[in-house]
């Protein structure tokens, strides 16, 4: 199975062209491959588009024409190139496995799902479409269907290890907490060889045995589930980006002044600026109640609210950091791409709407945020800093150079204090608008903070944001809490922190300050 079905595919382009390069095809495409490696998209793109026509029967070629299409969202083109990839290779079930991982970094399960399926009628012994078709079908809420995809996996072969782990998954969401423990146990006595199960099944057991009231026995389990992934993953390289890019922004954000946004005002004024929807920003610290705030507003009919865009990191922050001297003119093309994406992404409905970008980790990136859209409210969600940090630690999410830091409480602490340090320091900045909300508040009175929130908004609170829950389970969520929010909201999680005092006390220090001034003292 591959590392990418458990990740929606997020695994690096790389790994791809290195699957591919063992195909037989001519020493040309190397220009082209170094340029798709390099993110050149756009002169990938040219060299690919010759290369389809000089050999138009290669499907490799056409997969990797998509890829440099998707790189500057051309969308398309994506479906045109993949499309014509599978029709060529259609008993290739890896490369069709492939395209299904790389339309789920897209943000199109529906399409990976057909691609998944496609690949699983290519060979019906073949393990990696099964799989990867029952992990988007059970991150889309689609229970009976994936439990499907995972009976398939086990008639081909019942010791198959993620196929089992996916049962222990479902068994867990559908309330049979015993039958999950009892299989996670199963696993793990098995000494299971898949890496991705190996830790896997420590996170997940570590959740059922907080859920049941075995705080011990958990933090054991994540200690080793941690210690599994350190030996997977070269964690201090990730470390020293992280803390080169929080160095930078931090030094950034200090050296703006309080009236910044007037200075940036005149160099970008309301005369200059095309139209584009109401936008609203939805920060906070990772694991803050981002996520029910988002799919409370997302209830509202005159919201779209997007769960953790790609478009900010993708298409904003980038050009940024390669100028951050931008022209008006410049400045409108970002907002246009920007907004381009996030209402591709959101689909026909959302025309009209106001868009909510949902975006935890981008919220230390906040004066990028406020130069190009001065018009932009900021909404941040608080909760409790030390509940904020068990919950990061329990998280069994991809690495990347923000989350390596919830390997370890003591990161976890200091990831809190690098990003709320950014938000005390902009929310003193004049000129712009802002709200707080506070978790606690939002699970204590949801129709009284909501509405406070929507009103932020300059919307009327309706009744269905109160019922949120009922539409969730038609949408998918990329956040790692995509199971709570198709249930009702519940209080468990308030106050959590006080089961592992004894585990947080190290860190408590290093919180106290956030906690006082936040209100939690």
């Amino acid at each position: 199975m591959t590392w990418g079905a458990f990740h929606q595919g997020t695994r690096p382009f790389f790994g791809i062209i290195a699957l591919m390069s063992s195909l037989n095809l001519p020493p040309r495409l190397t220009a082209a491959r170094e340029m798709l490696a390099a993110n050149d998209f756009a002169g990938a793109l040219l060299l690919y588009e010759k290369l389809t026509r000089e050999f138009p029967a290669a499907g490799a070629v056409w997969f990797e024409y998509g890829a440099a299409a998707a790189g500057l969202r051309q969308f398309e083109l994506v479906d045109r190139a993949w499309e014509q990839a599978m029709s060529l290779e259609s008993r290739n079930t890896e490369l069709i496995t492939m395209i299904g991982h790389r339309y789920q970094a897209l943000r199109q399960p529906v399409k990976a799902r057909a691609c998944f399926g496609r690949a699983a009628l290519a060979d019906p012994r073949a393990i990696n479409p099964r799989v990867s078709l029952a992990v988007v079908l059970e991150r889309n809420h689609l229970l009976a269907e994936a439990r499907a995809a995972v009976a398939e996996c086990l008639a081909i072969d019942p010791r198959e290890e993620q196929a089992l782990y996916l049962l222990a998954v479902l068994d867990r969401r559908e309330g049979a907490l015993e039958s999950a423990e009892r299989q996670l146990r199963d696993l793990l006595a098995a000494d299971p060889a898949h890496p991705f199960v190996r830790y896997s099944c420590r996170y997940e057991l570590a959740q059922l045995l907080d859920q049941t009231g075995r705080f011990e026995e958990a933090m054991v389990l994540l200690a080793e589930a941690k210690q599994l992934v350190r030996d997977l993953t070269d964690t201090d390289f990730l470390l020293r980006g992280y803390d080169h890019g929080a160095e930078s922004a931090r030094q950034f954000t200090r050296s703006l002044p309080r009236d910044i946004l007037r200075t940036w005002d005149r160099f970008f004024p309301a005369r200059k600026r095309r139209p584009i929807p109401p936008l609203v920003f939805l920060g906070g610290h990772p694991r803050s109640g981002t996520t029910l705030l988002e799919r409370v507003l997302d209830a509202h009919p005159q919201v779209a609210a997007l769960d953790e865009p790609t478009a900010f990191v993708d298409i904003l922050q980038p050009a940024f950091y390669q100028s951050p001297k931008l022209s008006s003119e410049r400045v409108n093309q970002l907002r246009a791409g920007y907004i381009a994406a996030l209402l591709h992404e959101a689909g026909p409905a959302a025309a009209g709407r106001l868009l909510v970008d949902k975006n935890p980790s981008p919220t230390a990136r906040l004066p990028i945020w406020l130069r190009l859209f001065p018009e932009l409210r900021v909404l941040i969600a608080l909760r409790d800093p030390r509940d904020v940090a068990l919950s990061c630690y329990f998280q069994n999410i991809p690495l990347n150079t923000d989350n390596v830091n919830f390997l370890s409480l003591e990161r976890v602490a200091k990831h809190y204090a690098d990003l709320m340090d950014i938000w005390l320091a902009v929310r003193e900045w004049e000129g712009f608008q802002w709200l707080e909300t506070r978790y606690e508040d939002l699970v204590a009175d949801l129709p009284r903070e909501g509405r406070r929130v929507t009103e932020f908004l300059g919307l009327t609170w309706q009744a269905e944001q109160a019922r949120f829950h009922e539409s969730s389970v038609r949408k998918q969520n990329y956040s790692p809490t995509y199971q709570d929010v198709t249930r009702p909201v519940y209080s468990r999680s308030v106050a959590r922190w006080h089961a592992y005092e004894r585990h947080l006390a190290p860190i408590l220090p290093v919180l106290e300050p956030y906690c006082r001034v936040f209100g939690y003292s």
